[in-house]
């Protein structure tokens, strides 16, 4: 028995590559210093894993922003307009992650979008007509040679070819069958240089297999790998498939000439299955992917070994896997000293997940494991009963009917009474909820934490912020106004500090997207609202204004998908739970005076099944309900928003507009408006705000661009239900980009209601 891992956590455990970037980005430090960085998480994240046995340990799993992102510059993927910036090689690569405004010109970053199921966000490639796809960069094969001098051998991983063709964005008029053949030809070469430096074994990921797969489909990986494999002699090729099963090319995948084939028992619900109906190779390596990559529970070894005597039973020759690469969960349980051991023993990071698999490796050998201290320590533990229920909830959920997930009267006539009663002129301008967090806010919430200052002192000073905040876009000119968030550490975490039933880590850090990394909450228990959240924050916001100020929720949806979920509970029951205690303070908000109410969905999608045919009967049928049982309950009146971001909207619009908000605001500029023709096509009730900027990047919009935007959204949108604001939250952008960028957009508004 041997042990893999698909790919390991890059930012270090205390976010030490995120640090050293932002520095590097605000050129504090050189370039060499940046790299210096890089390559001591590299030195450290390969030994661990060699101390720990690890048998295939990857490289190249390891970046500066986004894998994806990686696999376009090897390949020459990399459009005109950022080469022309004539930047250094990695400052290229950042301009196209970030975007660039400075003397070498001004152009805006790749769209960037949720990887499959997860909350981690992938740089999306943009393939140019004349765009020649060739081998060209080095990173892959400097980084193999940089694990040889620590004397450790890897294996090489890069995104396949399938996965990178599917995933690109095709800006001209050819498409993914014109690009073939070059792609083709450039992993033939890497297979070739792989070859030249005496490389065991490269790992192509191909998760796209997981998805649903047409005969074209089928067709085009075909060509592909019939076109790539040929070349191989004595490097071994594994495919590497996550988040899901293959059951559409399983067939075809076993009898291919890859040497390795790496499946998910953990959310692939039918790979057990196609390996009892159809078998496994007795020539190849099954990488059997047994180890969750993507929460944080233990690993119930019993049924683990279970599955491992069976393959053993039918001669496969097994790798124990991971489910997918470990960057989903936190880096190591080592810096955790606050919650007690009753918890922290129920759970398992990176670094211990790389424990799991020794000794699962241990135990697979032994003649009996049953009788192992290492087994039954474990089986004791899962024989304990956790203190996690709470039968009020239970009963109260018990209680909800069919009305409760009805709003009254239908949202036509509420958009009436709205306008009407809140006084919201056309082309209303807005943002989405959150203000930059500078250094003061984050020092004084760091204070009130560790007991510096008093909780009046800290509640002082946020109502100092809100102030200056409300002031501040009075001044500006939006319309509807936000108390800026100065209070929440992070839109999840948050409201999981306020619930009862969620449990709190204090460096669980998970990267998200480049150096954005969040701290998601752990769902022990049932969930309940303790007491009011927002209410206090809210109302004195809007005391300070005649304007509407946005009460400011985080939706039941994106709680759930943002925290690590129970496994002893069903994702729709868990949902329900964090629904009610969210409808409790909508109506405490309401009751309170506040009249516009956003709940942010922005999660929505990522526990959506990556298969068509599970969407509604496995989530969309509850998860649509759920978040309409939090608003249900309000008057008419009262206006209710909701907010989506970076997740691929335009195939599930009917749902959205099902969720029977009253005005929906989604990230749109990054990704070129694509969202529009949907929103059109189906006749999309509900109002809408489509980002016209990009708050992900450090670069100011200028009003031209933005008039440019809206006069694309007016021609899909219906002027009287067309909002203006940007894509996303503005927590993580600095004070003077943040107002020059708000006034060019209060402008660009002006100007189009002038000419309207």
């Amino acid at each position: 028995m041997q042990t893999s891992v698909i790919g390991f956590p890059r930012v270090g455990a205390l976010r030490e590559l995120k640090f050293a970037s932002e520095k590097y980005f605000r050129k504090e430090i050189t370039t060499e210093e940046l790299k210096d960085t890089a390559k001591s998480l590299r030195s450290t994240h390969w030994l661990k894993q060699k101390e720990a046995g690890i048998d295939y340990i990857s490289s190249n799993d390891f970046s500066y922003y986004d894998i994806m992102l990686d696999t376009a510059v090897i390949f020459g993927i990399v459009p005109k307009r950022y080469k022309k910036l004539g930047l250094s090689e990695l400052d290229t690569y950042f301009a196209m992650a970030r975007g660039y405004q400075g003397a070498m010109g001004d152009v805006k970053a790749l769209a960037m979008k949720k990887w499959f199921n997860t909350n981690y966000h992938y740089i999306v490639p943009e393939v140019e007509d004349d765009m020649q796809i060739t081998l060209s960069g080095n990173k892959l094969w400097d980084e193999y040679t940089e694990a040889k001098e620590f004397g450790i051998e890897t294996k090489p991983v890069v995104i396949g070819a399938y996965t990178l063709l599917k995933l690109c964005r095709y800006t001209g008029e050819k498409t993914v069958r014109d690009f073939e053949v070059a792609v083709i030809h450039a992993y033939q070469e890497l297979i070739k240089k792989c070859e030249e430096y005496e490389i065991a074994w490269i790992q192509f990921d191909e998760p796209a297999l997981v998805l649903d797969m047409n005969q074209e489909e089928l067709e085009l990986f075909h060509r592909l790998y019939d076109g790539i494999l040929p070349v191989k002699d004595k490097c071994s090729i594994l495919l590497q498939t996550y988040f899901g099963d293959v059951r559409d090319v399983y067939q075809d995948l076993i009898k291919m000439p890859f040497d390795g084939i790496g499946l998910d028992f953990v959310e692939g619900k039918e790979t057990y299955h196609l390996i009892e109906n159809h078998g496994f190779p007795k020539d190849k390596l099954l990488f059997a992917g047994l180890v969750n990559g993507k929460n944080i529970w233990k690993n119930h070894y019993k049924d683990t070994l279970q599955i491992l005597d069976v393959l053993k039973e039918k001669g496969i020759q097994t790798v124990l896997s991971t489910s997918c690469s470990l960057l989903h969960v936190p880096y190591t349980m080592e810096n955790e000293t606050v919650l007690s051991q009753e918890y922290l023993s129920h759970f398992a990071f990176a670094h211990e997940k790389l424990t799991e698999l020794k000794e699962l490796k241990q135990l697979a050998q032994c003649s009996d494991y049953s009788t192992d201290e290492t087994y039954k320590n474990n089986e004791k533990l899962f024989a304990e009963k956790r203190n996690c229920k709470n039968e009020d909830v239970k009963e109260r959920l018990s209680q909800v009917t069919e009305k409760d997930y009805i709003r009254l009267p239908k949202r036509s006539e509420r958009q009436k009474l709205q306008k009407k009663a809140l006084g919201i002129p056309e082309l209303p301008t807005t943002t989405i909820g959150s203000f930059p967090q500078t250094k003061d806010v984050k020092a004084n919430r760091t204070a009130y934490r560790k007991g510096e200052i008093s909780k009046e002192e800290y509640e002082a000073f946020n109502k100092k912020k809100i102030a200056e905040c409300i002031k501040w876009q009075e001044e500006i000119g939006l319309d509807v106004l936000v108390h800026g968030e100065y209070e929440r550490n992070d839109m999840v975490e948050y409201f999981g500090e306020a619930l009862g039933g969620f449990l709190f880590t204090e460096k669980a850090w998970v990267q998200s997207y480049g150096t954005r990394c969040v701290k998601p909450p752990i769902i022990w228990g049932d969930v309940y609202r303790e007491k009011p959240i927002t209410v206090e924050w809210s109302v004195f916001a809007q005391s300070q204004t005649e304007k509407q100020v946005k009460g400011m929720l985080t939706g039941p949806v994106t709680i759930l998908n943002w925290s690590f979920p129970r496994e002893d509970i069903s994702i729709k029951e868990s949902i329900s739970q964090i629904a009610l205690a969210i409808r409790d303070e909508v109506l405490d908000l309401e009751k309170n005076g506040i009249r516009i109410i956003q709940i942010d969905e922005a999660a929505l999608r990522e526990k959506l099944p990556l298969r068509k045919s599970d969407w509604y009967c496995e989530y969309l049928d509850f998860a649509i309900p759920a978040f309409r049982l939090t608003h249900s309950g309000v008057k008419p009146e009262t206006q209710i928003h909701t907010h989506m971001c970076y997740s691929e909207f335009t195939d599930i619009i009917p749902a959205i507009d099902n969720m029977d908000a009253d005005v929906i605001t989604f990230e749109a500029s990054r990704s070129d408006l694509q969202i529009l023709d949907s929103l059109k096509e189906n006749h999309f009730e509900t109002e809408v705000g489509p980002g016209v900027y990009d708050i992900h990047s450090p670069r100011v919009p200028s009003v031209e661009e933005i008039v440019k935007a809206l006069n694309v959204m007016l021609s899909k949108i219906d002027r009287d239900k067309l909002w203006v604001n940007p894509d996303c939250g503005l927590k993580t952008r600095d004070v003077p980009e943040t107002k020059a960028s708000l006034k060019n957009m209060v402008e660009a508004a002006k100007q189009i209601k002038e000419n309207l």
